[in-house]
């Protein structure tokens, strides 16, 4: 009896003390390393007016700038008449800047600043679009090409990603250029052609004034959103992104002897290869709260106070439980970990010929901690012993690198979408996709990845899918957080 009089005194002193440090904690957590932005000064937008940037994202939504998979069957017409389009609706903007082609149809405009001595800027919006998926056409509300504005939106394909970015950046430059701004930091605008698979344009660009020997104070591509139910505070957020995914993609190769399908052995090459992607797939990496995602929680719980920022605070007590509540959700998980996903497969090439080759490919996004040959070393333990091989379709992106939350640029982009959106949280974020951005990170100081709309966290799925559009209202306030930003880092 005494024995267990003194475990459980044993254990109400240790819950005393682990109350008391939890407290403790809470009481002294601090997000000091995220930048608020309020030492920079925002002009309030005066005497803008662009009526017609509603209609000039619906004729740039009729340009079908597609980026198909195979370049060759790209019809290239759509982005030279659309640039030529540009030039004649942008007329003060492309007076004041500089037009250079890159790798053939990535623009890159020069908006030189009168003080050299200053570093430049960088900003980016691409002019290329996915195809529509076969067959959902018919599931489009207004067709994908049409530009249709209806309900107070512009709809179809590229409103959201990536031409309302576009239209609206130069709706801005436009409008600052009639008015007579001029800049004392130099702009870049580093238009890309092909982001949508892969971005050689845009890393021509960077290649090209990397040559110049420009060092950019800060570059701001797409990204994150303003989300109106951002996780924890439920409220406004500015997702801001400061890093995102590598990408890579393993081919899994099963060989055999082949023959007529009426005489199968045990095992055939599609059973072998089917076993491989099932071993790989069922060996994720494991969760972790780490790098982007976990200052982004520390923001957000920050912001909310309570039970979110009691937990956040004391990750060494509630570390497992923060884990399991943010994957519960896709896109939650993938902010986790390096994700696993198998895409293609390939095999004979009739229905009763067994395969003397069969392959599959596997699509990684790797997390900022990891390293792609992590995926190599996983995904050959997780198959040892089976009669496959493994190897890269291509040389692989690395995660990009992360950018601080506290810098100059960090801090104007805050400024500005603060004093665009008042009462929001910025708060760092990872961007699982990829962008052009990436390419600009050895010419700037810091890389950052923002569509400044607010959309609600279900908008998304908009992104690359059916009924893709923007309102008339986002439209607006995206012209004026460009405006604000333009004025307060080159002005």
């Amino acid at each position: 009896m005494r024995l267990f009089i003194k475990i459980g005194g044993a254990l109400a002193a240790g819950a005393l003390i682990a109350t008391g440090i939890a407290g403790f904690r809470y009481a002294t957590f601090s997000t000091s390393d995220i930048g608020t932005g309020a030492d920079i000064k925002i002009a309030p937008v005066a005497n803008l007016f662009t009526p017609n940037a509603a209609q000039n994202l619906s004729a740039a939504i009729r340009f079908q700038t597609i980026s198909k998979q195979n370049p060759a069957e790209n019809d290239v017409a759509q982005w030279d008449a659309m640039q030529s389009w540009m030039q004649t609706t942008y007329p003060a903007a492309h007076t004041v800047m500089q037009r250079e082609l890159v790798a053939s149809r990535t623009m890159l405009f020069t908006w030189t600043g009168s003080n050299a001595a200053l570093k430049p800027i960088i900003l980016m919006a691409h002019q290329d679009v996915v195809p529509i998926t076969p067959g959902t056409e018919k599931d489009w509300k207004h067709a994908p090409f049409s530009g249709a504005i209806a309900g107070g939106a512009v709809w179809g394909r590229g409103a959201l990603d990536d031409k309302g970015s576009l239209i609206t950046l130069f709706e801005a430059l436009d409008a600052l250029a009639l008015q007579g701004f001029k800049p004392k930091r130099t702009i870049y605008i580093v238009s890309g052609h092909d982001e949508e698979v892969g971005g050689t344009g845009a890393v021509a660009a960077a290649a090209l004034l990397a040559e110049r020997g420009v060092k950019a104070r800060f570059t701001l591509d797409e990204g994150g959103i303003v989300a109106l139910d951002a996780p924890i505070i439920n409220g406004k957020a500015g997702m801001i992104g400061i890093a995102e995914k590598g990408y890579a993609t393993l081919k899994i190769t099963a060989t055999a002897k082949g023959g007529h399908s009426s005489m199968p052995p045990q095992e055939t090459g599609v059973v072998n290869l089917a076993k491989a992607v099932l071993a790989i797939n069922d060996h994720p990496f494991a969760m972790e709260l780490e790098g982007p995602s976990l200052k982004m929680l520390e923001a957000l719980a920050s912001e909310k106070g309570g039970l979110p920022k009691l937990a956040v605070a004391n990750r060494w007590l509630f570390g497992s439980m923060l884990t399991n509540q943010v994957s519960q959700t896709p896109s939650g998980a993938a902010a986790l970990h390096t994700t696993i996903a198998p895409t293609m497969l390939t095999g004979s090439p009739k229905e009763n010929v067994l395969p003397q080759t069969a392959t599959a490919l596997i699509n990684y996004r790797i997390a900022p901690w990891n390293r792609s040959t992590d995926i190599l070393t996983r995904a050959s333990a997780a198959t040892k012993g089976q009669p496959v091989s493994l190897s890269c379709v291509r040389p692989p992106l690395e995660p990009s690198k992360t950018s601080s939350t506290n810098s100059p640029g960090w801090n104007v982009i805050v400024a500005a979408l603060k004093a665009n959106s008042p009462g929001i949280t910025p708060a760092p974020y990872l961007v699982v996709g990829g962008t052009d951005g990436r390419a600009m990170q050895d010419i700037s100081d810091d890389v950052y990845r923002l569509l400044p709309f607010h959309l609600s966290l279900k908008d998304t799925a908009m992104l690359h899918g059916t009924n893709e559009h923007i309102s008339i209202q986002n439209i607006n306030r995206a012209i004026n957080f460009y405006v604000m930003l333009i004025t307060a880092s080159a002005g």
